[in-house]
Parts: structure tokens; C-alpha cells; sequence
């Protein structure tokens, strides 16, 4: 069973860490998943800070984020962190650096915790082509060491930890000429800073790996503690979870549902944030609702079973696509070259039939009788050979309330049945039992981290009771995936102590204008720091280039520079048309 991120890909089992205390909060060990955030106010505000951390802890918050561009924004933590201290709030603080080793220095006297960026922290932000010799590649490392130990050593010092924190959009040039911009990358970008941290005796370090692309970010993370695994038993630190940019609204739930809860199933996570543009109080009860099935005396390791020693049938490190047979069911064609199909239960179907021409691209495309779906429960050797010896491709499914995960159940179905026979995805095994606020959670997490390993050929959204969100939940989990694009993508970054406009405000507007495109991405970035490079793939760029300055981007290129906010969303819609991009909107 090649699956050496985690204990077993079908049975739940915490991965075992070793304690790293960020101030007086344990994170890994026996500790429960921590809940952290970021502030949105600018860190030379002292005020404003206070205020914004003091309405985050009471929520629930446990660990807080500032930015610190420079070391004068740094020095200001001093004022923070003491006002702070002085209302009664002992919340941990985290100085989140890019590009500035002496804001690092600075900010490591007030704060319990440096997260250092390992593709900025000493490179440039513009990136250079070229290729590195072994020896000129040394040459780079030894730069980073000169600029690394001296906070190493202050931290450990002092006692404070640090997260080595990779961002699929900043990879330095050193790490994108020799590995791309590739999950491979990222991890190496972090272990790079690692060993150095390790000569120098120092361990209080946590890892994460973000990207905006679900399927990037879940290989990082599993490449990452696989790497970790390998290089031995000392080498357990704890991991925090985000999906950079994940957006706003029920879109960022959905899809940092997808990628922080397909690790946490695997057993993977000690810390996480759920990034949503708009106010970071809103960010706290999801990451909680996330987290809550994972937290320690809530879900314990399940006892084994003859089938879970079966192989996988798909790399947890590279997406590919399950391939399947093909399937005809009245007139809708189902397989692994075909999109991924939304089914709802017959009566939600009756209901929507009606208003089939206003539902549009979110009509689901056939009801579960229709299917004659075979519903087995995948540890049962006889079933499964009585599946398996079916004439013609068929739809398969796990039954209902059976004692395993859903995620594993379903692993499992696909790596004991024939490949030529079709799975339908379930957003739960247990339907009645999901609370009204989690279904959406449930099911992105659920179905969403089975897309991500390339397993499914249709959906079925039963946890919820009322047709129509049953229906936008169902394509909104395809849009949060990849998978099936039914209106224009976006990806948004939270706001922060960097951003450079009202990026809520701003991302509104901006999917008001083209939220009708479908298939078109659109990248809505506060700052420089991640927004070229988390642009990879997006079709369009709209960038905080200077305070309340716009600049816009096709692909990774600058084309529009310093347009005021107010005219940036015409001007944007503009560049689409400009591109052959734009349709007129539908009334």
C-alpha cells in the first residue's frame, strides 16, 4: 500500500507529532487542533490591532497573525503585544515575514512565534531564469544560512517557534529552475530552511504547504509528511493547514473544506486557518466546525479488517483521473472522459423540474433511481466479487451506514472493484445525522478529497433536504475541485496587514461584472507577495500594486499599471473583452 503520508488510507489514525509550544499553547502532541487567524488591520495601528485581535480571541481564536513588511512594522508589535497583554489577552502572536530578515530579528523580541516565507525570505520577488550549477546552488543555500542562523539562534534562544511556511505562489527562482512550480518544490523549499534550523539544534518548528489549487495543496502536504517520514522518526513536527486565497462566502468554506479536510481525514493537521476574504471573525466557527470530528477523544483509530492492506488504485502524490467504462442511463453519459454528474434524490428532482430553464447550468443532471446504482459495502469479499463479475460497466456505490469513514469506504470501493465499473460519490454515509450548519462542510470534505484523488464519476448530494441547495452545493464542490467550471473561478485572498484596498469590497464588484463567464478565472490578490505567482493558472490578475492602485494581469504578466480602484473593475472587464474573453450576461 503505497501510502507513506498516512498510517492507512481507510482507517482514521492521527498522525503522531511532537509538542512545539507557541507561547503558553501547545501545538501537536495530544494537543487539539488549534484554531488560528490573521489580522486585516494595518500593524503600525496599534489600536485597530488591539481592537481586531481582541474580537478574534473572543471568539475563539487561539493563535494570531500580523504582518511585518519591514522592521518598523515589526518594532510596533512591541505596542501590541504589551496592550494586548494589558487588556488580559495571552492570545500567542505570529510575525508573518516576507523578504525581510531584519523585520524578522525585530518582530522576534515581541512576538511567540516567526513564520518565515523559505521562498522570499532572502530572494528577490522578481524571478530570474537560469540555470544552477550544484555548485552555484550551494552557493544560494550558504547566502540563506548567513541570513537564517542568526534568527534560528535568537528563537531558540528565547524560546520561540517558527513555521517554515511554503506558498506555491512565491518559490523562489533557486527552487523553480531546478523543481518548477510543483508541490516537489514546495516541500523542498521548506526542508531547505529545515536542515539549517536542525544543525543548530533547533526544533519548535511547524510546516505548511498552501496553494490555492486544492489538488496542489493536498499533494504538497502529503509529499511533505511522506518526505518528513522518511528522513526519520525526530523529523515528527507538527503541520498547520490552509488553502491560500480560498475566496469569500459559502465558495471558501467549500473549498477549504475540500483540502484542510481531506488531510485532516487522513490524520494529518495540528494547527489551521480557514482563509475568507472579509472580516477574520467569520473565519473562526468554520475552522472550528472543521475541526471538531478530528479534535482528540472524538474520533478514535478504528480496529483493522482483512481488506485494508488492498493497494490503492490511484498516486496520493499526482492527480490522475480514475479511468473508468462508459455509462448510458436516459440519455445521460456517464464515465471517467466525461464531467462529473450531480444526482439528487427523485422527489428533489420532481421539485426542480419546473424550473429547469431558470437553474440553468446548476440543474442536476439525473435523479438516484435512474442510476440503478449497486450500493455494497466494499470490505465484503462477496460482494465485491459479485460486482466484479457483472457483464457490463455499472455505477457502484457504498451503502448507507455502514462503520467506516466515508473517505475510506470509498477508497476502498475503488481499489477492490474493476476498473471499467463507475463510482457514485456520496456526501455522507450517514444522512439524517448531519447538523444543519455542517452539511455543506461535510459534504465538500467528503466528496471533494475523493475528487482530489481522482475517484467519481457522479455525486450525490443527500444530507440536504431542500432541492435547490442540494443543487448549488453539489456544483459548487465541482467548481471548488476543478472538476466541472459552471460559472467564472476565483481566486481571492483574505485581507491582511499588506493589503492595499478594500479587497471584499473590491472582489464583490468584480464578480458582480463576471461572475457569469463560466470557465474564466480570476485572481483578486491584496498585494505583491502571492499574487503573481498564486495567478499560475488564472486567466485574469487584479493586484494591489499601491495604496488603492490597481494593477491588472493576464497570466503571470503585468499589462495595466496604478488604475485607481474606482475604474479598475471596468477597466478589468475591458482587458476580458480585449481578450475575447467577455460574453454579454443572461437577463
Amino acid at each position: 500500500m503505497q501510502a507513506e503520508y498516512c498510517a492507512n488510507p481507510y482507517r482514521y489514525g492521527r498522525r503522531v507529532t511532537r509538542e512545539v509550544m507557541v507561547g503558553n499553547v501547545g501545538m501537536g502532541g495530544n494537543n487539539p487542533i488549534r484554531i488560528q487567524s490573521m489580522l486585516t488591520s494595518d500593524t503600525r495601528d496599534t489600536e485597530a490591532c488591539v481592537k481586531e485581535a481582541l474580537e478574534l480571541a473572543a471568539a475563539g481564536c487561539e493563535i494570531i497573525r500580523l504582518t511585518a513588511q519591514t522592521k518598523a512594522y515589526a518594532a510596533n508589535l512591541e505596542n501590541i503585544s504589551r496592550e494586548l497583554r494589558a487588556a488580559g489577552c495571552h492570545v500567542p502572536l505570529v510575525a508573518d515575514i516576507h523578504f525581510k530578515p531584519d523585520a524578522a530579528m525585530e518582530a522576534a523580541k515581541w512576538v511567540e512565534k516567526i513564520r518565515i516565507n523559505p521562498g522570499n525570505f532572502v530572494d528577490k520577488k522578481k524571478f530570474e531564469v537560469r540555470d544552477y550549477t550544484d555548485e552555484e546552488y550551494e552557493e544560494e543555500l550558504e547566502r540563506i544560512r548567513e541570513e537564517f542562523i542568526p534568527l534560528v539562534q535568537f528563537c531558540k534562544e528565547h524560546g520561540r517557534a517558527m513555521r517554515i511556511g511554503a506558498n506555491h505562489g512565491s518559490l523562489s527562482d533557486r527552487i523553480m529552475n531546478r523543481y518548477g512550480d510543483t508541490p516537489e518544490g514546495m516541500v523542498e523549499s521548506a526542508l531547505e530552511f529545515a536542515r539549517i534550523a536542525r544543525e543548530c539544534d533547533y526544533h519548535q518548528l511547524v510546516f505548511s504547504m498552501k496553494a490555492s489549487n486544492v489538488k496542489v495543496m493536498i499533494a504538497a502536504y502529503r509529499l511533505l509528511v511522506a518526505r518528513l517520514n522518511e528522513l526519520g522518526a525526530d523529523w515528527n513536527y507538527p503541520i498547520h493547514l490552509g488553502v491560500t486565497e480560498a475566496g469569500e462566502g459559502e465558495d471558501g468554506q467549500i473549498k477549504s473544506a475540500v483540502g484542510i479536510g481531506s488531510l485532516l481525514a487522513d490524520g494529518i493537521g495540528d494547527t489551521l486557518r480557514v482563509s475568507l476574504t472579509g472580516n477574520a471573525v467569520q473565519e473562526i466557527p468554520v475552522a472550528y466546525r472543521l475541526a471538531a470530528p478530528y479534535q482528540p477523544g472524538v474520533k478514535h483509530d478504528q480496529a483493522a479488517f482483512p481488506a485494508d492492506t488492498t493497494p490503492l488504485c490511484y498516486d496520493p502524490f499526482h492527480f490522475a483521473k480514475r479511468m473508468s467504462g462508459l455509462y448510458m442511463s436516459y440519455g445521460i453519459r456517464l464515465g471517467w472522459d466525461e464531467t462529473v454528474k450531480v444526482v439528487l434524490a427523485d422527489s428533489q428532482m420532481e421539485t426542480l423540474m419546473s424550473e429547469r430553464e431558470a437553474m440553468g447550468d446548476y440543474m442536476p443532471d439525473i435523479s438516484f433511481s435512474k442510476l440503478d446504482a449497486v450500493e455494497i459495502d466494499p470490505r465484503n469479499d462477496n460482494e465485491v466479487s459479485e460486482v466484479n463479475q457483472l457483464p457490463e460497466p455499472s455505477i457502484i456505490t457504498v451503502r448507507n451506514d455502514i462503520d467506516m469513514d466515508m473517505v475510506g469506504a470509498f477508497r476502498l470501493l475503488a481499489s477492490r472493484i474493476d476498473g471499467r465499473h463507475l463510482i457514485l460519490l456520496k456526501d455522507s454515509l450517514t444522512p439524517n445525522t448531519i447538523s444543519e450548519d455542517s452539511v455543506a462542510l461535510e459534504a465538500a470534505k467528503n466528496i471533494g478529497s475523493l475528487l482530489c484523488d481522482g475517484i467519481g464519476e457522479a455525486i450525490f448530494i443527500q444530507s440536504e433536504k431542500d432541492a435547490k441547495l442540494a443543487a448549488f452545493l453539489g456544483f459548487n464542490i465541482l467548481q471548488a475541485t476543478g472538476v466541472r467550471l459552471s460559472r467564472a473561478d476565483y481566486v481571492s485572498c483574505p485581507s491582511c496587514g499588506r493589503t492595499l484596498y478594500d479587497i471584499s469590497e473590491a472582489t464583490g464588484r468584480i464578480r458582480a461584472a463576471t461572475e457569469h463567464l463560466k470557465g474564466v478565472k480570476i485572481a483578486v490578490m491584496g498585494c505583491i507577495v502571492n499574487g503573481p505567482g498564486e495567478m499560475a493558472d488564472a486567466d485574469f490578475g487584479y493586484v494591489g500594486g499601491a495604496p488603492n492602485k490597481i494593477n491588472l494581469y493576464v497570466k503571470k504578466e503585468a499589462v495595466k499599471f496604478n488604475i485607481p480602484q474606482e475604474e479598475a473593475v471596468d477597466c478589468l472587464v475591458q482587458l476580458i473583452k480585449d481578450h475575447g474573453k467577455w460574453i454579454d450576461p443572461q437577463s
